[in-house]
């Protein structure tokens, strides 16, 4: 169980905070989150290895890709995502964070591509 410091510390950092924003939406692949959140995938998955380590997110293989969403129950953390998503317009780069998940096709066929060059 993760205590209010923990969600709180969790939340701090940007990456992690965009991530978890975006699994409160969907689940996403390490392709789909490295192409919305425009950050390079060792980053990502690192973010994401620490929020497992917390339990706030799972895993599921699907084919050759790892689909993560969001785990938690906790009622804190929840009902801050919700306040987040309910006030949106003050956070400018969530809302391009969402903007970009409406094309999320695109980042997950780019991963493809890489994947059958390799």
């Amino acid at each position: 169980m993760n205590t209010l410091t923990n969600i709180f510390k969790i939340l701090s950092d940007e990456t992690r905070l965009r991530i978890i924003m975006l699994l409160y939406q969907q689940d996403l692949c390490v392709c789909e989150l490295s192409g919305i959140l425009d950050i390079p995938q060792p980053k990502i998955s690192k973010s994401l290895s620490k929020l497992r380590d917390t339990n706030l997110v799972s895993d599921t293989r699907l084919e050759k890709f790892v689909f993560y969403s969001l785990k938690t129950e906790d009622p804190v953390l929840l009902n801050t995502l919700k306040t987040i998503m309910e006030n949106l317009e003050s956070y400018p780069q969530l809302i391009n964070d969402r903007t970009r998940l409406a094309d999320k096709e695109i980042y997950l066929n780019a991963c493809n591509n890489v994947k059958e060059g390799d």
